[in-house]
């Protein structure tokens, strides 16, 4: 019996190249958990970088959803715009592993600590947060809490839940 669907190069309905692109964005951009789909080729493989930009903008979008559900939320519970900003800043860090702000805090040790290229390199090699990384993680997430919570108070849930997605 000839099966195309156990075939790993052939996808076994149309469309199942985008779910798995879906699937490779979600599991490598975040911290989220996603089981291997059927005849997917190499689940735990790192992203195929050609053919995933179709498809960043909707995983994005999925991991900010429930940081806007929750945003939503606090601001229907009327927790205040500051508190229901940072729950949903502090979900979408714990959604993504904090890999983007890790990176910040990289780069700002490198260029703030390091006096040659080699030196800067090797700081952002290391695993330790250093002064200017933390500086910087705080201004950032100082801003990102600022912008949000003034869009929440001022324009309400519809405008700081549009921001909060388009900036995933």
């Amino acid at each position: 019996m000839n099966d195309d669907r156990t075939t790993p190069s052939t996808p076994f309905f149309p469309g199942a190249g985008v779910l798995y692109d879906i699937a490779a964005c979600l599991r490598f951009f975040s911290r989220v958990n996603v089981p291997p789909l059927p005849d997917e080729p190499s689940p735990y493989a790192a992203p195929d970088f050609t053919t995933v930009p179709r498809v960043l903008p909707l995983a994005g979008l999925l991991l900010a959803l429930p940081a806007a559900l929750v945003l939503v939320a606090g601001w229907e519970l009327r927790l205040g715009p500051f508190v229901a900003s940072a729950l949903a800043l502090a979900l979408l860090a714990l959604i993504t592993g904090a890999m983007h702000e890790d990176g910040l805090a990289d780069v700002a040790d490198g260029f703030g600590g390091g006096s040659t290229w080699m030196r800067r390199l090797e700081i952002m090699r290391d695993s330790r947060i250093g002064a200017y990384g933390g500086t910087a993680l705080v201004l950032a997430y100082s801003l990102r809490l600022g912008a949000l919570a003034t869009l929440l108070d001022r324009s309400g849930a519809h405008a700081a839940l549009a921001l909060l997605l388009a900036a995933a």
